[in-house]
């Protein structure tokens, strides 16, 4: 009977026709709150899914790492202990050094990461290549994959040049050896390596990273055969992140720590969920306009609706069953304009997807267009906050019903 009630007080037409404009403008805002709430979101779902997908073609979907100090080593059986966890499809073990390159006259400091022939099914930067190809083979002589901003750097012709980049790292033991300050070569492992190609991901990953094979840097390095940087592993379809990590750690033991992929790069996700949620925040003002416009629409038809009220007093009612009905009747304006925003938003984000409208600014990025990708939690999300504002703007033109005297007057 409530909600009946509340229908039929929404779609009746009022003895003020401005009581009518309020109610349908009030459903306007929050439709118009919903739809940008939702577009918004789901953007920032799209940029999030667009980073998490480039990054990873570089990091791996779990990384073992040492809690102190640089390598772990790890024996061949407790490799093999891991591989033989359910749900890891491939483990790759690497290396990684701060190393200056040189080609010619020209010179930049990057990392070197030194991966074994498994690397390829656990990170996807042979899908990445822009010149040459991933070949980091030994034949005549350690070859390696230069990211864009490297091969930049250097000037180095991957697909013609066949002159080697010298590489120069700082000895692991140059503190203790007492090498003389007048040679200070003599603190450096020197070697050398043949461009095959060239990757480009991110600006992060292509001006920083060299990739080699795990035996130049092993023995540049002095490291034993056990010895590396990290311990990278990538998953079967449908494995549980959590349950494998979890596996790994107690295998292993607390000598190293066991990464996520979002662990691995936790300052830019904490950006991004950071971004995302301010903006929801101030989008959600949008949503507070339109609650004022329910206030003043109910307020309105409370002083419309006197004589029902007194009326349904009369017969029985009490406070509470009033109250009850205009709560129902502000629900029904924040749902009707909620389904309207997001039916618009829905359309507007299956538009963007499959025909791009709104371009991104320059030639310069990966894709042409905004990406955007819907997610049920922010459908709930906003769902919620439309029924708390719908709730509160609701509460005082209600109570003020309920509170209203009888004043039924003899005729």
């Amino acid at each position: 009977m409530v909600w009946q009630f509340a229908l039929r007080y929404f779609l009746a037409r009022k003895s003020t026709t401005a009581i009518n404009i309020i109610a349908w403008v009030s459903v306007g805002a929050i439709a118009v709150g919903t739809a940008a709430l939702i577009t918004v979101l789901s953007v920032f779902n799209g940029f999030t899914g667009l980073v998490k997908g480039l990054y990873s073609s570089f990091y791996p979907t779990l990384k073992v790492t040492p809690s102190t100090g640089k390598t772990i080593i790890l024996t061949p059986d407790q490799l093999k202990a891991v591989a033989a966890i359910p749900g890891v499809a491939y483990i790759s073990s690497t290396v990684e050094e701060k190393a200056v390159l040189r080609n010619g006259y020209e010179q930049t400091i990057a990392v070197l990461k030194g991966v074994d022939s498994q690397f390829t099914h656990v990170a996807g930067v042979q899908r990445k290549l822009v010149r040459g190809k991933f070949d980091l083979g030994h034949e005549n002589g350690y070859q390696a994959v230069f990211g864009l901003g490297v091969e930049s750097a250097l000037g180095v012709d991957v697909e013609h040049s066949l002159v080697p980049v010298n590489v120069y790292i700082p000895r692991r033991d140059a503190s203790d050896a007492g090498f003389s300050a007048a040679m200070p070569e003599q603190a450096l492992s020197m070697g050398v390596l043949y461009p095959t190609g060239t990757f480009a991901i991110q600006q992060d990953f292509d001006s920083k990273y060299v990739i080699t094979d795990i035996g130049f840097l092993r023995n540049l390095l002095g490291m034993s055969a056990g010895e590396m940087s990290a311990l990278e592993l990538s998953l079967q379809p449908g494995a549980s992140e959590q349950r494998v990590r979890q596996k790994v750690q107690e295998l292993l033991g607390d000598s190293v720590k066991v990464l996520t992929r979002v662990e691995q790069n936790v300052t830019i996700y904490n950006v991004m969920q950071t971004e995302k949620w301010v903006t929801y925040v101030f989008l959600s003002f949008i949503l507070v306009i339109a609650a004022f416009n329910m206030i003043g629409s109910l307020s309105m038809l409370v002083i419309e609706k006197q004589k029902d009220i007194t009326i349904l007093k009369a017969m029985g009612s009490r406070n509470s069953l009033v109250q009850r009905i205009f709560l129902s009747e502000g629900l029904i304006i924040a749902g009707i304009g909620s389904v309207i925003g997001f039916t618009l938003a829905v359309t507007i984000c299956l538009l963007q997807q499959h025909f791009g409208l709104v371009k991104l600014g320059g030639g310069s990025f990966l894709i042409d267009a905004f990406p955007v990708e819907m997610h049920g939690e922010d459908f709930a999300l906003v769902s919620i906050t439309i029924l708390v504002i719908g709730v509160l703007a609701s509460w005082y033109p209600a109570s003020r019903a309920a509170r209203q005297e009888i004043g039924l007057k003899a005729t």
